[in-house]
């Protein structure tokens, strides 16, 4: 069996939805010709990294501006993970991930952990299901998720083969926070993805340098920077292979063994 899985390192256009859903659906477009069947993208990408902004742009599960995602996932067999803020039954506003699935469902991931600060606009989440991706487990973690070795420990003990996430995280913070990555891939064997922003969004300059760890803390696909790209790692016979794949055409000839 072969499992291909990706993160978009992508850049967010602060508060217009749709141009962000172009963006998204070009990066599906180019990963589904990889034959990615795991996309992730970075924390709230849909909307850009912008509290305030956050509550007018809450996005629902059946939001008819997601249906060119959602067939684009059914066609592909491939499951988007995107960031956006989202309402619950109770008003209160959440970080979260939509994972728009082949099979037409679309799942929520709100974030366990705040960053400080995020709590004035923002309610901690209760997380939420894990994925199936073929016959791989798949967790999901929000950024600030990711700085919480409880958090990986529960996805290892509920049987993760994957720990995915969509983060934003600059210079001062990045290796700090992929050396956690890297730990947990090792201490838990499981595979690490995590999608960073390629752009400043709210006010905040990424570091870009999305990656994908293997079972053992090893990079197997990383970005060199904060080029739009897709971090693609593929996993056959047990062995995993990566490339990265960068923008602005997405063409073969731009394709890079890491």
């Amino acid at each position: 069996m072969t499992l291909t899985i990706a993160a978009a390192q992508s850049a967010s256009v602060s508060g217009d939805i749709s141009a962000n859903l172009a963006r998204h659906l070009r990066f599906c477009t180019t990963a589904a010709e990889q034959g990615v069947q795991l996309l992730v993208f970075p924390e709230l990408s849909l909307t850009g990294y912008e509290p305030g902004l956050a509550r007018s742009n809450a996005i629902r599960p059946d939001d008819s501006r997601l249906y060119p995602l959602r067939h684009l996932a059914e066609s592909t067999h491939m499951t988007a993970v995107v960031g956006a803020p989202v309402l619950d039954d109770k008003d209160q506003l959440h970080i979260a991930v939509l994972a728009i699935c082949p099979n037409g469902s679309v799942v929520i991931y709100t974030k366990e952990h705040l960053h400080p600060g995020e709590e004035r606009t923002f309610a901690p989440g209760l997380g939420g299901p894990m994925l199936r991706v073929e016959d791989t487990a798949v967790a999901l973690a929000i950024c600030a998720d990711t700085t919480y070795p409880e958090h990986a420990a529960s996805a290892a003990a509920r049987g993760a083969n994957v720990y995915a996430a969509g983060v934003l995280i600059g210079e001062k913070g990045y290796a700090r926070d992929t050396a956690l990555l890297a730990q947990y891939a090792r201490q838990h064997t499981m595979a690490v993805l995590m999608a960073n922003h390629s752009a400043p969004t709210g006010g905040w300059v990424s570091a870009g340098k999305s990656a994908l760890w293997s079972e053992d803390g090893r990079i197997v696909s990383g970005s060199r920077g904060t080029e739009e790209s897709l971090v693609i790692g593929r996993k056959r016979d047990g062995a995993w292979d990566g490339m990265v794949v960068t923008a602005p055409t997405f063409s073969a000839a731009t394709a890079s063994r890491s």
